[in-house]
Parts: C-alpha cells; structure tokens; sequence
C-alpha cells in the first residue's frame, strides 16, 4: 500500500501552508488586505485560473489546486472558526451597551437592503424563497474586510466606526435565523407556506438560542472552570477546540448548520470569564483557516463567466454596490452621522460579504438556489469584495473632503473597551493584588484584573469585582484590554518566570507604560528590574526594611535621613546580584 495515499489533501495542505509563509508577510509589507490577497491568489491557482492550461505546461499541477472540492473540507474550518470568533464578540452585555444602533441601525439597514434587492430579484423571475435568500444574503457586508479597513484607518472609536461595526454585528446576528430558515425550506422541498415556514424558522431560532444560553449558564462555565483549576495550557485549548467543532456538530446532527452551531459556542463562551483567553488561544488557528476559507472563495470565482457576461456581472457588482451605499448612507443620516461621515459609511459596507459565500452554498446545498444563479450572484460578491480597500480609500477622501468644506470635525468615541481609560491593570490577584484593587476602588481609580486560578476569578466575579481569567504573560490578552490605554499595569503574581515574561512582553507592545511589580528577593527584583520593570517591591527586603526603619525612628533618627538610609540599602542589596 501507498502510504502517502492514506493522507488525504497533502499537496493542497502543503501548497497551502507554503503560500501563508510567503504570501502574509508579503501582504503585510506592502500594506495589502491578507483577505483580498487570498483571494487573488485562489482565483490565480484555482481550477479557473492558470491550472485549466495545465494541458500545455504538466508542471503548473505541482502550484495550482486543480478543483475546488480539494480544499472545500478544509475550508469549511475556516467557516467555523470565523462564525466561533463571531459569537465570542456577541455577549449579552455588550449588545445591551449598543442596543440603539445595532438593533435600530443594523435592523433598518438588514431589512430595507434585503427588501431592497429582493424586489430586484423577484422583478428577474426568481422565485419568492430565492428572492429572501438573495436579499439577505447580499444585505450583508464583509465583517472581516470591513474591520481590518477600519483598525488601518484608525476609525474603529470614530462614530462612523461605531454605527459600522453596529451594523456588522447585526448582521451576524441575522445570520442565525437565515441558516434556520435555508435549513427549513431545503427539508421542506419548497411545500408549504412561505409565511409558516419563515414562522417556523424565528421559532426554531428563538427556542436554540435559549437552550444554548442554558446549556452555557449551567454546563460550560463550569466545564471551563474546571479545566481552568489545573493551569494546564493544552487542555484549555482542548477544550476550546471541543466546544467549537463539539457543538457544531450537534447543530449539525438536528439538521442546521455547522456555522450556525459555531456561532452558538461562541456566545456561549462570551458569557463566561473565559472569554479573553478563549480568544487568544484560537487566535492563530482562526489566521490560518480564514486565510484557507477565503483561498477556497477565490477559486470559485471564474474569470471565465465574466468574460461570458461581460455587460451583467459588472453592472450587477455596481448596482449591489450602489443599492446597499446610497441606503446605508441614509440610515447613517438618519442616525445623526454628518454628511460626510454618512457617504463613507455607504461606501465602506457597500460591497458582499463573506457570509454569501456560506448562505448561498448552503442554499445550492438544499436546492432552494437554481446552480447557475448561485454561481453568478458567488461571482458577483468575490468582485465587490476584491472592490472593498478601493471604495474605502475614496470614501475616506470623498468624506474628509465633505468635511472640510462643511467646517466639521468628528470627535472618537469609545471604543470595545472604551471605559477602560486612564486605568490600571492588576496581573494577578490574590491577596496582594486584592488590597491593590480595594484601594485603587475606594479611590474611585477605574482597575481590571486578571488572574489564572479559576477558583478565584469566580468567587470575585459573584462579588461584582472586575476580574476575567486569563494568563497575564501574555501580551495579545492585554492588548485586547485596551494595554495602550492604561496608564499603568502591576504585577503581584507569585510565579518568577511568569513575572519576568510578563514584563518583557507588555515592554515590546508598549515601550512607555509604567510597570510596577512585586518581587520575592533581590534576585527576582534585579531580573524584573533588567526586564524592564519600572518599579519593584522585593517582599522579604521590604520587610526588613520597615522593620529597620523603625528601629531607627525609635533611636531617635530623623525620618527623612531614616528613608534615605533605607533607599541607598533597597539599592546595594538589589544591584549587588548583578555581580
């Protein structure tokens, strides 16, 4: 037996990993969207680029993905992780904070749009079913795309990049009653009540969403905290791992979708304290899979149709393009955004999303899609998505030249974690990190806290105290606390090479922030010290200290003479363990 025959996808896995290890970095240099650089390449080395004139040259098989059903399975990870990533920014609280505009904005916008283009559709002699799936489907826009453009410009705490993120995490949410509803009139065959069937789908969605809220509330914190007590990085990933493939395989199992039970993992970790470290753990498994989804999008994208439709498909990417921003430039309007800000906004969502790509394949799935419609509205997506980066730049030109003839001038708002300015970050909390929390708290000193023993983070947690579980040596966590923003972090965890890591990592993310640490001895000060560790407080040292101070006080020594005694001696024990 061949054994290279017993593992399936090799050249397509290896090909793969050999063009993220070129191709990521290459993109970051040049300042290119990675999306829409995968999505090139797939369209490039996919069965309708290059590869179809393998005939003449044999060797472009060894760079090209001969079909699309190669990587199609393994996309399909890439799906669920992106859906997985989407639910852990959906908790209940969060969207409470922004319920005006992502259930008034993001509602108007999901529902005029899909009214919108699906009139147009129905007008083309689409049936009523396939018109509701086009119109939602192609009422989206690109989550990742548009949240990249907005981090590049520097827009995300803008109120423009407030209403926009409103309305993509609307969208998502969306996303859960279409996958129902796909669901339902692929089972049905098309039989039925279009009015009972979409019933029914609201229904189903309500009743799912309750139980996962259940199921998370009562069986997967728990399940989490346990994992958590034993400090072991490989089956909290595990864990991880088994919550997000788990329950999308359930989902699966009753008849839904594997993105939809994905989603559903992840807003049932969002509600939890593990939340934070959930997302830096998935982190590099969710680059690499996303970049496998949007290269398996690319080579669906056949050139070859537009040269077939050389009139239609342009004209059909204009018209979504301009449909989708001249109502959102409305609603922006509307919702009190100045005129310039508003004919961005249209142009920064107007293009498709990658969400089609997963609602119109599973409608072609289902059969609820004629083929060639599903194929031509997949084309005209990929366009308008590869048109993304350039519509955001003009816009970006057009509403600041907007702005500048008005006079105007935007002001940024918060942000995730905009309440979290002007504060302090405790890395650790147990008893020293409990009495830095009580005083910075009585002070009225806004604080958050992080700390690894499971056990810990829930009984503060139950007291209203702002802790989150998580490993503090590890700088992406912070930075997703808004790092940038604190005007200081301290460190009292009890663990050396946990300290000195820390320091070291949140020095490279942030050169200036001051860093304030508590140290066993003078040896594991000196090594905080050189770390880059503005302050250190060696327990045992200071103890003596204080007790000699004392003493000396008592003596009759001045107090200001008695501290600078002190000073020079916390001095000479810490610099002489550099020798």
């Amino acid at each position: 037996m061949d054994a290279h025959g017993t593992f399936p996808f090799l050249k397509e896995t290896i090909l793969f990993l050999a063009l993220s290890g070129v191709l990521i970095p290459l993109l970051a240099r040049l300042k290119i969207n990675p999306v829409l650089g995968f999505l090139a390449v797939g369209t490039l080395l996919g069965p309708y680029g290059i590869a179809s004139f393998g005939g003449s040259a044999p060797w472009l098989n060894y760079i090209t993905f001969s079909s699309q059903d190669d990587v199609e399975t393994l996309a399909e990870l890439g799906v669920i992780f992106l859906m997985f990533m989407i639910g852990l920014e959906m908790s209940i609280d969060r969207l409470w904070s922004m319920r005006k505009l992502v259930f008034g904005l993001g509602s108007l916008q999901v529902g005029l749009t899909a009214l919108v283009i699906g009139a147009v559709a129905a007008y083309f002699n689409h049936g009523t079913e396939a018109a509701v799936v086009l119109g939602l489907a192609l009422a989206f826009s690109s989550t990742a795309i548009v949240m990249q453009l907005l981090i590049q410009q520097r827009e995300l705490g803008t109120p423009l990049g407030q209403a926009a993120f409103a309305i993509l995490l609307l969208q998502d949410l969306a996303v859960v009653p279409l996958l129902i509803l796909i669901s339902i009139l692929g089972a049905s065959g098309g039989d039925g009540n279009f009015g009972a069937l979409l019933g029914l789908a609201a229904v189903k969605g309500l009743v799912t969403v309750g139980l996962i809220y259940l199921i998370g509330r009562r069986v997967v914190r728990p399940v989490f905290h346990q994992i958590a007590a034993n400090r072991q990085p490989d089956t909290f990933m595990a864990l991880t791992l088994l919550s997000t493939l788990g329950v999308a395989a359930l989902t699966w199992a009753a008849g839904l979708s594997m993105a939809l039970g994905a989603l559903l993992a992840g807003l049932i970790i969002a509600e939890t304290e593990f939340r934070h470290e959930v997302e830096v753990t998935i982190e590099p498994f969710k680059g690499l899979l996303m970049g496998l989804f949007f290269l398996s999008v690319g080579m669906g994208i056949d050139l070859r149709a537009l040269i077939a439709e050389p009139v239609w498909t342009p004209l059909s990417v204009i018209g979504l393009i301009v449909i989708k921003g001249t109502l959102i430039f409305g609603l922006l309007r509307l919702f009190g955004l100045s005129w310039g800000r508003a004919a961005e906004g249209g142009l920064l969502l107007g293009q498709g999303s990658e969400f089609a790509f997963i609602v119109i394949g599973l409608a072609l799935s289902f059969g609820v899609l004629p083929r060639d419609t599903g194929q031509f509205m997949l084309l005209v997506v990929g366009l308008s998505m590869l048109t993304a980066p350039l519509l955001a730049r003009f816009g970006n030109r057009i509403g600041g030249r907007i702005e500048q003839h008005q006079g105007l001038r935007e002001t940024p708002e918060t942000e995730e974690f905009g309440e979290l300015r002007g504060h302090v970050i405790i890395a650790g909390y147990g008893r020293v990190g409990q009495m830095v929390g009580q005083l910075l708290a009585e002070q009225g000193v806004p604080h958050l806290a992080i700390e690894s023993d499971a056990n810990l983070v829930a009984r503060h947690r139950k007291a209203g105290i702002p802790v989150i579980y998580g490993d503090a040596s590890r700088p992406e966590l912070l930075r997703r606390l808004r790092l940038d923003r604190a005007l200081t972090v301290v460190l009292t965890m009890d663990h050396v090479a946990a300290a000195i890591h820390a320091v070291k990592g949140i020095r490279q993310t942030m050169p200036n922030i001051r860093i304030i640490s508590r140290a066993r001895d003078e040896r594991h000060a000196l090594a905080l010290r050189e770390a880059g560790a503005n302050s250190v407080v060696p327990e045992t040292l200071e103890s003596s200290l204080k007790l000699a101070g004392s003493v000396l006080e008592s003596l009759g020594v001045p107090a200001d003479a008695a501290a600078r005694l002190l000073e020079q001696e916390r001095e000479r024990r810490i610099t002489a363990f550099r020798d």
